[in-house]
């Protein structure tokens, strides 16, 4: 007779297994792919992986990597500058220690950049709290610039969107449609990733559990349509709660019953329980997952992972505190660090920043999180160097959009084109790829940004580089051939192949 499983038992065990819902309740118990591998992945003997660090909430572009140039610098002042809390980032100041957290004075001048290549007379800077960014891209040369990147479905002027003679994506300026569209190339709704699906052209592993990992929830960009996405826990396998009482007996989620009934069920019986049947898979899945990467992982606290105080950054304030980016990017580099343990050669990942919707209160929130992404980032860099797999583990940003160019008072609106980062050994280091927009002065009739080709509304960047011709460049340094990118990316012929040339090397 099968155990009988009370209501209240069932939701907190579904509870449980949210997070590993994922991995599918109908996939096979072993952990082979469920499809064959690409002929290029077969043959591959080394390792890569692609890391996505997300800045969920839509990141102010303009106040993260500024045109310095005069003609720029005077208009980028004209929108932003209303007082008495300027959001205007500040050129050549020192910090003055005596204003505001987080305001422009106390931040002191924008920090410049010395492109590795010609910007035909333009000039940029990064925000004063990126520091450790700036050394990447001017002396270490580990990273590049993605300008003005954003959804298109076809190269797009500003005079065709004006008169509309061209379609643009669906739900500009919605968090969620925005948030799906950068990681699915299609609004919320969407169950296939970019990321998972070059995962799926590259998956030459006997293991492929492990081959597409978020250190944050559910992301779409990691789902594929045969790898499936593990969400790993920020200290390691997320674990089934299988315990053992003082009597010896085991217990799952401190209920006796459902350890014996699960235990059946991974045993291989056929049960009458519905909800048996359906979990079977998933529980066993997650038990064998839990059982592998536990064993394989890094200790946290084992250099260079570790120590914990690694974790910790100074915010705006002085205060010191844990960074919750950096760790996610640690259980990611312990997960890097057990790629060989686990038989992989290609994964990829997926971490979030969130806090980035800045309509208003920007001056605290924006540079708060500039002090967290810097942090994180250098974190994860000197961790992955230090393993001595920098060429092999490419870093790059994403949003849900950029913001206005104008500000509303003290934050910014909603947005489309935005600027990128992309960081590595591999990564040809202190390049600009794609355009730099040129700025504007807003219409005292039009409200509109009339004199640049590459503003519209409130300032708002209309992208020059799609989504597609960014995903590519990173998928052809994963690996993945020219039909395989368009496999990928359908859209991908619309656009010019060499927008990015040469920004990651092979």
């Amino acid at each position: 007779m099968p155990t009988s499983i009370s209501p209240g038992t069932r939701r907190l065990f579904l509870k449980q297994m949210a997070a590993l819902a994922p991995l599918g309740a109908g996939a096979p118990l072993a952990l082979n792919l469920a499809a064959a591998s690409s002929a290029a992945a077969q043959t591959a003997t080394d390792y890569k992986a692609l890391v996505c660090i997300f800045l969920q909430g839509g990141n102010d572009a303009f106040n993260t990597v500024l045109a310095t140039d005069a003609s720029s610098w005077s208009r980028y002042g004209a929108a932003r500058i209303q007082q008495p809390d300027s959001i205007a980032l500040l050129k050549d100041a020192a910090p003055d220690l005596s204003a505001a957290a987080g305001t422009p004075r106390r931040l002191g001048g924008v920090l410049p950049l010395t492109p590795a290549m010609s910007l035909q007379g333009r000039s940029l800077a990064l925000h004063p709290l990126l520091p450790y960014l700036q050394g990447l891209f001017n002396q270490q040369r580990k990273l590049a610039i993605v300008a003005n990147v954003g959804p298109l479905l076809e190269p797009l002027t500003r005079e065709q969107y004006k008169a509309g003679s061209k379609a643009i994506p669906s739900k500009l300026y919605s968090h969620n449609d925005q948030q799906s569209t950068w990681q699915a190339l299609r609004p919320e709704g969407a169950t296939m990733g970019w990321g998972g699906r070059m995962a799926d052209m590259m998956a030459a592993t006997d293991n492929s559990m492990f081959t597409a990992v978020s250190a944050w929830g559910n992301a779409v960009w990691l789902s594929g349509q045969n790898v499936r996405q593990y969400q790993v826990a920020l200290d390691g396998a997320v674990s089934m709660g299988t315990t053992v009482d003082a009597a010896g007996q085991n217990r799952l989620y401190n209920v006796p019953a459902l350890a014996d009934a699960m235990a059946r069920v991974v045993r291989g019986g056929r049960s009458s329980h519905v909800m048996e049947q359906d979990l079977a898979a998933v529980a066993a899945r997650s038990m064998d997952a839990e059982k592998l990467l536990t064993a394989a992982l890094p200790s946290a606290g084992a250099r260079p992972f570790g120590p914990a105080d690694l974790l910790n950054y100074t915010d705006i304030r002085g205060m010191v505190g844990q960074n919750t980016l950096a760790k996610q990017l640690q259980i990611v580099a312990r997960c890097i660090g057990a790629q060989k343990a686990l038989g992989l050669k290609r994964q990829v990942f997926f971490v979030n920043l969130w806090g980035f919707d800045t309509h208003n209160g920007q001056n605290q929130s924006h540079a708060g999180l500039m002090a967290q992404l810097n942090h994180a980032m250098a974190y994860f860099d000197g961790v992955i160097t230090a393993m001595g797999m920098s060429d092999q583990v490419t870093t790059f940003t994403a949003s849900d959009f950029g913001r206005s160019f104008t500000s509303n008072g003290d934050g910014t609106d909603h947005g489309w084109g935005g600027h990128h980062f992309v960081m590595g050994g591999a990564v040809r280091g202190g390049m600009v790829g794609g355009d730099i927009p040129v700025y504007g002065t807003r219409s005292a009739s039009s409200y509109d940004f009339d004199n640049s080709p590459d503003q519209v509304q409130n300032g708002i960047l209309l992208p020059s580089l799609a989504i597609e011709q960014y995903g590519a460049t990173l998928g052809r340094w994963f690996g993945l051939s020219t039909s395989q990118l368009v496999e990928v990316f359908p859209r991908l012929p619309n656009f010019a192949a060499d927008k990015i040339p040469n920004l990651l090397k092979a």
